[in-house]
């Protein structure tokens, strides 16, 4: 393929970069190419005379970004993509203002054709910028944004470019401070114009979410009096992309898409029908010179908007995408330093907001009503786009029919995965809520229980523990928070010893190291709460042998010194607790752990964990010194 790639036929080098393309979606064929320097073969037919040859190298570079990850994106930088892909991009960009092509190349050169190429090559750069810092430097330096800016503003007759764009800015927005400065008053217009679009597919669903992350990212070069309207702006967006039913959505679109098929095949059987009786439907004025299959567009073809092929799958998977996007913003809003006081002046609270903290959960359902991060001034922009409860429908388990719908149809099965993912994204939104928030705004003991009983029924309603490592920690980091805060208040907890220990069972040997991580640190903060209760030291044996087991044969360090901290909190105070150690030969056994530790942490410490990690285990070290010592004035030794 590589010389058809110089042929003086552009016809063949389509082919062959088409070819590539196709090729370059198989991981395990990448190397070969990149061995054979398909960057550099490709990247100069970016700027080749015939746009299809464009639109086929520039879609051939996409999916060698997509599928070849990071180090391939690093390599494409390397070999120089960026030159020809800025030099395509800005060209797109002064082609979108042709008013007029002349008849010889319509067929080519026309704006759709043009549209089509930038979508490619903006999804190129969002590809390489996701992935690549030199990459975003160029994007920055070559004034990149008035070009991808200009493509946004044809968001109303091509929502597809449009996202292409928006997911773009989003990636190149984030931790971007050189860019901030582009973004002047009339870049900021185009973005506020997007967002205030009435359009309500799922598509646009999608783009407004999108920019609303995207202005999110750049909110430092807002007006301090206008940063109060932006966070609403911004909530309301989530808001609206969080209360679609996605489980109804995939029921609803699945009988769409049956009806049009339907349709179809009863047009194409007239259309046969005609064809035999003598009555055709194109006459001879109709004939052309033929195009590139996919390229003819008529006049009033709106395929872009409503594709005639799997449209109604593209809407549910933009809205489990806006869906995905909102919440993982949301959890970058909680991890967000709090703004200044005058910052958010113009999100003082509202009677309406006033009304909300004083119904702080819902009580027919115990769902959290209350979000609980930046400042007490957003939490009513949060209450009055109902964001936490929505976020918590989230995280119930997908819609059976809609399941089972996407189970028994191919083409929607990976809808599976997108479901799922959103579900675990709303849990680690929980997650983030409950480590910024106070009780009081949680809704109290109350809502804090019923949210636990949720969580468990989201544990234990199958026959079966869940094993999807993506579920479990994101289950697990909401139950360890919630847990954590219970405890901090002396707050009852729902879930049985017997329940907490099958789920450590279960999670212990997970091959991800954070769920064994939350689950050590599930089952030291419920057994430190059982130590100050009555009866409970056969409970502590259990938990303690449980602890132990994990502290001396853990592989990683770090799950190791987690479990030492539980039995250090576990065991530190009580008279059920030192019934316990003495039974499961606590004491002797950390002794002679020690030095083992000790040693593990010498030997394995260095390159294998992070500066933050090492500082961790340090005082473990220390702790578990210190905890021996005072272990041993107990005198908790076995008889």
């Amino acid at each position: 393929l590589s010389p058809q790639l110089q042929h003086p036929s552009a016809e063949v080098r389509e082919y062959a970069c088409a070819s590539i393309s196709k090729l370059l979606q198989q991981q395990h064929v990448i190397p070969a190419f990149v061995r054979r320097d398909v960057v550099r073969c490709l990247g100069p037919l970016l700027m080749d005379h015939s746009l299809a040859v464009r639109e086929t190298a520039a879609g051939a570079l996409r999916n060698l970004s997509a599928c070849g990850g990071f180090e391939v994106c690093d390599d494409m930088v390397t070999n120089d993509v960026m030159t020809p892909l800025v030099a395509l991009l800005k060209e797109c960009s002064t082609g979108l203002d042709a008013d007029q092509l002349s008849s010889k190349k319509c067929r080519e050169m026309n704006k759709n054709y043009i549209e089509d190429i930038a979508n490619e090559a903006i999804n190129l750069l969002w590809n390489i910028c996701e992935c690549n810092n030199t990459a975003v430097h160029i994007f920055n330096k070559e004034g990149c944004l008035e070009a991808v800016l200009h493509y946004m503003k044809k968001f109303s007759t091509n929502v597809d470019l449009a996202i292409s764009v928006a997911n773009c800015l989003q990636a190149v927005t984030e931790d971007n401070p050189d860019l901030l400065c582009s973004f002047n008053a009339s870049a900021q217009q185009v973005l506020e114009t997007v967002m205030l679009c009435p359009e309500s597919t799922m598509k646009h669903i999608l783009l407004r979410t999108l920019i609303a992350g995207t202005i999110w990212n750049i909110k430092d070069t807002i007006p301090p009096g206008s940063l109060g309207s932006m966070v609403n702006a911004i909530l309301k967006i989530f808001s609206e992309s969080l209360a679609v039913d996605a489980g109804e959505t995939i029921i609803h679109m699945n009988e769409a898409e049956k009806n049009r098929l339907k349709l179809v095949t009863e047009t194409e059987a007239e259309e046969n029908m005609s064809e035999v009786t003598g009555n055709s439907v194109w006459s001879e004025d109709d004939n052309m010179e033929e195009i590139p299959k996919g390229k003819l567009r008529g006049e009033n073809d709106v395929s872009d908007l409503l594709p005639s092929d799997k449209w109604e799958l593209k809407e549910v998977t933009a809205l489990l995408t806006a869906q995905q996007t909102a919440l993982e913003i949301i959890v970058n809003m909680c991890c967000s330093e709090d703004p200044s006081d005058g910052e958010w002046e113009e999100l003082s609270s509202s009677d309406e907001s006033d009304l909300f903290m004083e119904n702080s959960y819902n009580e027919g359902s115990g769902l959290l009503m209350t979000p609980l991060c930046l400042s007490d001034e957003v939490h009513s922009a949060f209450l009055n786009n109902l964001i936490p409860k929505k976020i918590l429908e989230k995280t119930a388990f997908p819609n059976s029919v809609a399941l089972d719908i996407c189970m028994h149809n191919p083409s929607w099965k990976p809808l599976i995965k997108k479901l799922n993912a959103v579900q675990c994204r709303a849990l680690t939104c929980l997650h983030s809520i409950l480590l910024v928030s106070d009780v009081d705004c949680l809704g109290g003991a109350s809502a804090l229980q019923s949210l636990a009983q949720h969580l468990s029924q989201l544990i234990f309603s199958k026959t079966e523990l869940p094993t999807d490592t993506e579920f479990l920690e994101a289950i697990t980091s909401a139950l360890r928070a919630l847990l954590q805060t219970m405890a901090s208040k002396n707050i009852s907890q729902c879930m049985t010893p017997e329940q907490l220990l099958a789920l450590c069972e279960a999670g212990i040997h997970s091959s991800n190291a954070s769920v064994r991580v939350n689950v050590v640190s599930i089952l030291g903060i419920s057994g430190s709460v059982l130590a100050k209760g009555q009866d409970t030291a056969e409970t502590l044996k259990m938990i303690g042998k449980f602890l132990l087991e994990v502290a001396t044969k853990e592989t990683s360090l770090v799950v190791a010194g987690e479990a030492l901290d539980a039995l250090f909190d576990v065991f530190a105070d009580g008279k059920e607790a030192e019934k316990a150690a003495v039974q499961i030969k606590l004491l002797p056994t950390l002794k002679e752990f020690q030095p083992v530790f000790r040693t593990r942490m010498r030997k394995e410490g260095k390159g294998q964990y992070s500066t933050d990690q090492l500082c961790v285990l340090d005082d473990v070290k220390m702790n578990l010194r210190r905890f021996i010592a005072y272990q041993e004035t107990l005198g908790n030794t076995p008889t």
